[in-house]
């Protein structure tokens, strides 16, 4: 579905992704992972050509974005529903507005009916419905997320980027927004691309997991074989995190 072929990003003469190839199959959960400054988020933009290699490919559903040609890219991201990491909702705007707002830009017009039944079945799908009428500052951190999730389905998507979903949020919410996003997975058959500093995330909802470091793709692996792997980076970042090759949490016995 999605494919990175040697993807090298410079900004100026900072590197941040060197000769990155990867490939997401059509219907999987893919996180990144890695520490902060290594490119994960730099790689989801470009996948919706928000950025452009300085060398290498990204191909899309077997396109290649990053030399399409501009009046071709709109159709692109109609196919493709993006969750920002602050879930960007525009205080000014109702949560029905918010979600409904991709709709109403769209080239295709839709009907006022038809925009109705689709917001409203976006917002029902991450629980939502009954807070149609609120604005973003009446809502916590955690129903954001999820206006901004239903804002990122309402469009029906093929792909689905998620860019630190579970950032800023207490435990219990993440763990909500873990369990959206794999029923929206098995529900909707989208191919799902997570960017993420929540190994407990990503280990839980991942079907293949890749570490970026130094700009590089360290390792790419299932859950359990990333638990597993011998890479210094990896054991490193799951230590931080107090997870064991058994995926449990550790308890510090010292200081």
């Amino acid at each position: 579905m999605i494919e990175f072929k040697t993807v090298t990003k410079r900004f100026g003469s900072q590197t941040v992704l060197d000769g990155v190839s990867f490939e997401i199959r059509r219907g999987e959960v893919f996180s990144i992972v890695g520490p902060s400054g290594t490119g994960k988020s730099v790689s989801l933009k470009h996948i919706v050509r928000l950025l452009q290699p300085t060398d290498g490919e990204v191909w899309v559903d077997g396109m290649c974005i990053s030399h399409l040609p501009e009046r071709e890219l709109p159709a692109v991201r109609s196919r493709i529903g993006y969750l920002f990491q602050s879930a960007a909702l525009l205080a000014w705007l109702t949560v029905y507005d918010n979600v409904a707002l991709p709709l109403v830009e769209s080239p295709a017009r839709l009907p006022p009916d038809d925009i109705h039944d689709r917001v409203m079945d976006a917002l029902s799908k991450v629980g939502l419905q009954d807070h149609a009428a609120k604005f973003p500052a009446d809502i916590s951190g955690g129903m954001q997320k999820r206006a901004g999730l239903a804002r990122a389905i309402v469009t029906r998507p093929a792909i689905l980027l998620y860019d630190e979903p579970t950032s800023g949020l207490d435990p219990v919410t993440s763990r909500r927004i873990d369990a959206l996003i794999t029923e929206l997975k098995d529900r909707l058959g989208v191919t799902s691309v997570v960017v993420t500093h929540d190994m407990h995330s990503a280990l839980s909802i991942s079907d293949r997991i890749a570490m970026l470091s130094s700009g590089h793709v360290v390792t790419l692996a299932t859950p359990a074989e990333f638990l597993a792997s011998p890479e210094p980076a990896v054991q490193e970042f799951l230590a931080a995190q107090y997870i064991t090759r058994r995926g449990a949490w550790e308890t510090r016995t010292s200081i």
